[in-house]
């Protein structure tokens, strides 16, 4: 026979403070996590980043060497230039001059240049006054967390493949419209294919499958081992004719385009 309970109001009470007390150690628990992964975002923003001259942040590159975080194919798109197909390149083959810019497609920096002065980086580069040589980074996925640069990366070279003009724009669209730091909205692919949107002819069959597919994932791997190599250690860094110019001012913001084109023609004598 099965025995009742003297007092079942009472057991039953204890067993929902049990259950009580037990809810309240795993929303603590949850609190704790929570905290531990703020802390570990706080350390690692605090390692991708230096300061300059008027508390301006560069990103600052803490990676080795090879990046061997796949072992994806290494398909190159067309259009590539350098060794391996690890470089692009924008303008005028027979262009005097060659500025060569290092960016991170994540790195806060890289997109205040872009802001400040990047239409008129294009605009001197349209008049023939020298060509650029794009060199990417994906150093910020290692010191942040996360695939954004190296996926974002990915979709540039299925732009490229489609023209050197489409790598331009969606590189520009990529800027204007990069998350915070600390988020990883680039490792989205829907989001990248959106942002592909604004390019106007861009979202072809090929760019959408490859972008999904990951199809240039292993050329990103190679372009970021390169960048790792050029001895550049942090983003963005712009040389031209290999000599390094100070693209943040003295006030500790990014040139503007006037500032740029007189640095410019201050560096090549013009």
């Amino acid at each position: 026979m099965t025995s009742t309970p003297k007092n079942p109001k009472k057991t039953a009470g204890t067993h929902a403070t049990a259950r009580e007390r037990l809810k309240q150690a795993q929303q603590a628990e949850a609190r704790a996590v929570t905290r531990r992964r703020r802390i570990t975002v706080g350390v690692s923003v605090a390692a991708a980043v230096a300061v300059v001259a008027g508390g301006t942040a560069i990103a600052v590159s803490t990676a080795g060497g090879a990046d061997s975080s796949t072992t994806t194919a290494a398909v190159t798109p067309a259009n590539t230039t350098g060794t391996d197909g690890t470089v692009i390149t924008y303008g005028k083959a027979d262009a005097p001059h060659t500025l060569a810019v290092y960016e991170d497609f994540r790195c806060p920096v890289c997109q205040a240049f872009e802001t400040s002065a990047g239409q008129t980086v294009q605009q001197l580069a349209d008049q023939g006054q020298y060509k650029i040589e794009y060199h990417l980074a994906t150093f910020l996925d290692n010191n942040l967390g996360g695939s954004g640069s190296k996926t974002a990366l990915n979709a540039a070279g299925a732009a490229l493949n489609e023209g050197v003009d489409k790598f331009k724009q969606f590189h520009d669209v990529l800027y204007a419209n990069q998350p915070a730091e600390s988020e990883d909205g680039f490792g989205d692919v829907n989001h990248l294919l959106d942002l592909a949107e604004k390019v106007p002819g861009l979202k072809t069959e090929a760019f959408t499958k490859a972008v999904t597919e990951g199809a240039y994932k292993g050329w990103a791997s190679k372009v970021s081992t390169a960048f790792n190599k050029s001895g550049v250690s942090g983003t963005p860094t712009v040389k031209l004719d290999g000599k390094q110019l100070s693209v943040i001012g003295q006030d500790g913001k990014p040139l503007t385009g006037d500032q740029f084109t007189a640095l410019v023609q201050q560096t090549i004598g013009g």
